[in-house]
């Protein structure tokens, strides 16, 4: 993954970029368009791989589509899981309301581009015939320019990131441009984020089931002390108890770990 983004940020004579427009000992260029291209292109990495966990990396990259992107007046995602579209984030209220109408009518640009996987542009929705209904929903709340881009992580669309302008024509070749390095970015961003939470659930899994195995151990030593009977035994005098009770095991051993009384079995016998 690092590989990858290494390449995606050189050039065709293999600088790198962003290393490049980031340091200070750089020689002076001439300001442009590529110029700028690149800084914003180094600023706009480092803030979307320092913001943290999934719903953080979306909201910084909404934040800086309305930020970086000249057309952009509201911004939003859609994330595809288990085959439903969600929307997490948002710039606007504005964009909850351009979500819901796109997926309760099963139709719009930003479920096309997913659909498609490609980039899907609407100059006017108020003259686009492609969604009927969607279009001139939209163009009545006052938004007349969509562009939707593809989120792609590991190959595969994953969501797509959804700029909203109030004026037709409003995303211009540069922003358009600007769009798909943030999109490209954010997939990636994206990718890398939902990894480490990925990694943050399984160390908190094992943390659980460590403790759960602690309290287990503790509890039947104490029924093991007191009714001098074997480990098996403590272990499924634990057992009925938590199918009598109605309670998982774990709270069962917790709760004669903390008070020492024999949890009842619902059976008079031991």
């Amino acid at each position: 993954m690092v590989e990858g983004w290494l390449q995606y940020t050189r050039g065709a004579n293999g600088v790198d970029l962003v290393a490049m427009a980031a340091s200070e000992d750089a020689p002076a260029r001439p300001a442009g368009p590529a110029t700028d291209l690149i800084v914003d292109l180094t600023q706009t990495a480092q803030g979307l791989f320092r913001a943290g966990g999934v719903e953080l990396t979306l909201q910084a990259v909404v934040d800086l589509a309305v930020a970086t992107i000249e057309g952009c007046d509201f911004a939003g995602v859609f994330v595809l899981k288990a085959g439903k579209v969600t929307t997490p984030v948002k710039t606007d209220a504005m964009v909850a309301q351009l979500d819901d109408c796109q997926i309760g009518g099963k139709q719009g640009p930003c479920l096309d581009c997913m659909a498609e996987g490609t980039a899907v542009y609407a100059e006017d929705l108020a003259r686009d015939p492609r969604w009927p209904n969607f279009g001139p929903e939209a163009a009545g709340s006052g938004v007349r320019s969509v562009l939707a881009l593809c989120l792609v992580g590991e190959g595969t669309v994953i969501g797509a990131l959804n700029l909203y302008a109030r004026f037709p024509l409003a995303f211009g070749a540069v922003d358009r441009a600007r769009g798909l390095v943030l999109a490209g970015l954010a997939g990636l961003a994206l990718s890398v984020a939902e990894a480490h939470d990925e990694e943050l659930r399984r160390a908190e899994n094992l943390r659980q089931a460590l403790v759960t195995r602690q309290l287990i151990g503790q509890a039947q030593g104490i029924l093991m002390e007191r009714e001098r009977i074997t480990a098996g035994q403590a272990f499924d005098i634990l057992r009925r108890a938590s199918q009598h009770l109605n309670t998982k095991l774990r709270e069962v051993a917790q709760e004669l770990v903390e008070t020492g009384e024999r949890p009842s079995t619902g059976n008079p016998s031991p």
